[in-house]
């Protein structure tokens, strides 16, 4: 089916010409949908009630600048990668001069390195550290809520927009080895928040990060790394050399072109510049909000540290800041903005959140009770905030003590205030914070040299 008879169904029976250019101006792909198909999911009803100015409406330049977004990549990176240059290893080595390593010296004279080189070679002049580190404390404070929120709201409330899900299916990501790839993806966040007040008393030998996302920090690498990574499977899904996807989900038309290629008619370019800027605000705005709901106290101060961080991260990870939502408000605008338009498709995320859900029991042994009441907690924190019909659409059990999980608020926010208010519970907090975040990177500790 065509992209413009999927627009005529949509709009058939409007007869006004103005709607109509409107709405074909960002309807140029196929993954896009009209503004009021999902007006009734209930994330975008609670963010229109809650989170939006009651006279919001969706502004036609930022539907127009998130769709021209679909086609923008990553020009540096890409260009590196088009003449097979990976840039990870030699970028970190020439920046922070590690002679005792080999190094291309025809990179030296090669135009996108070079600006890959001044851009990881310092922070922005925009780039307050103070700021940062406000932020990378409040986001490290709660590690339980953390993963949980990273797991069962950023990640699985992502699967059910096909244009997110679709390239982690084709490379096999999160399905094949859910655990390590899960794993991997809360080692960047914790790479990213992490600041010298954790970093004070490492015992592998490390020398303490003097601020947050220092050069030369497991943040900064990390961010370089993640950087080819989103460039290599860029290249190979245009090429058409993720085939994961065979027998997962079933073949459409729009998932490739003949010859296997990505079709960048119906989806843009995989991991493009919108899409970078969806999974920033997964990591940074939808885990805040989340930590409020379940009874944090986030100052205002705190909350513009955690998009601070975010921006810094997302900026070394290839997104174009001028794209990047200024202030919270402007987030919520941006967020809601683009799930208005998202083409759902939870048959095509069920397969990724399955892997993630049965994490536990295969952990634990099929049989494990302990394991099955993970995943019935995991669940219900997906239901609970983020929404009953996206739950069904991904296939997630319902338990009927669901809202057990929202007990957590009124203990949150009591040792919140305690915290707030008398030093020597602070630091009790703070070492139980530590010792039960060292217990949550037993995997870490077990497969990544960084974290053992």
């Amino acid at each position: 089916m065509g992209v413009e008879t999927n627009m005529d169904k949509k709009y058939n029976g409007l007869n006004s010409d103005t709607h109509r250019q409107s709405a074909s101006s960002y309807q140029r792909h196929g993954r896009t949908t009209a503004i009021d198909d999902h007006s009734d999911l209930q994330v975008l009803k609670r963010i229109k009630r809650y989170l939006l100015p009651k006279d919001f409406v969706i502004s036609q330049d930022l539907l127009d600048e998130i769709v021209a977004g679909y086609d923008i990549g990553d020009p540096l990176a890409d260009t590196l990668a088009a003449d097979g240059i990976r840039f990870a290893k030699p970028l970190q080595q020439f920046i922070i001069n590690d002679r005792s390593a080999k190094f291309d010296t025809n990179l030296i004279d090669n135009p996108a390195f070079n600006a890959l080189t001044e851009q990881f070679s310092g922070h922005p002049a925009w780039f307050d550290p103070k700021l940062a580190h406000i932020g990378a404390v409040a986001y490290r404070r709660y590690p339980l809520m953390l993963i949980w929120l990273l797991r069962n709201v950023a990640l699985m409330a992502g699967y059910s927009i096909p244009a997110l899900s679709l390239p982690l299916i084709q490379t096999g990501a999160l399905m094949h080895d859910a655990l390590p790839r899960l794993m991997r993806t809360y080692a960047y966040i914790l790479a990213v928040s992490e600041h010298p007040q954790v970093t004070a008393h490492i015992a592998n030998g490390r020398k303490p990060i003097d601020q947050v996302l220092a050069i030369g920090s497991e943040g900064w690498r990390q961010s370089i790394q993640v950087r080819q990574i989103h460039t290599l499977v860029r290249q190979n899904l245009l090429k058409g050399k993720g085939n994961a996807a065979k027998g997962v989900i079933p073949s459409a038309d729009q998932h490739h072109n003949p010859d296997g290629s990505w079709n960048t008619i119906y989806w843009g370019l995989p991991i493009n510049q919108t899409d970078m800027i969806a999974t920033h605000l997964q990591f940074s705005l939808l885990i805040m909000r989340g930590l409020r709901l379940l009874g944090a106290r986030i100052s205002p101060e705190e909350a513009e540290g955690i998009l601070h961080l975010w921006n810094l991260a997302s900026y070394w990870m290839g997104v174009d800041l001028e794209r990047l939502p200024t202030d919270e408000a402007a987030c919520w605008e941006w967020l809601y903005t683009y799930l208005s338009i998202q083409q759902l498709d939870f048959k095509m995320g069920q397969p990724l959140a399955k892997a993630l859900h049965d994490l536990p029991r295969q952990l634990m042994g099929e049989d494990n009770r302990r394991g099955r009441f993970v995943e019935m907690v995991n669940a219900s924190v997906t239901r609970t905030l983020v929404g009953d019909d996206i739950g069904d659409g991904l296939d997630l059990p319902k338990s009927k003590i669901r809202f057990g999980v929202l007990s957590s608020v009124p203990i949150l926010f009591a040792l919140d205030t305690a915290r707030q208010h008398n030093q020597a519970v602070a630091h009790k907090l703070e070492a139980f914070r530590a010792k039960r975040q060292d217990n949550m990177n037993w995997w870490l500790k077990k497969n990544d040299d960084y974290y053992k």
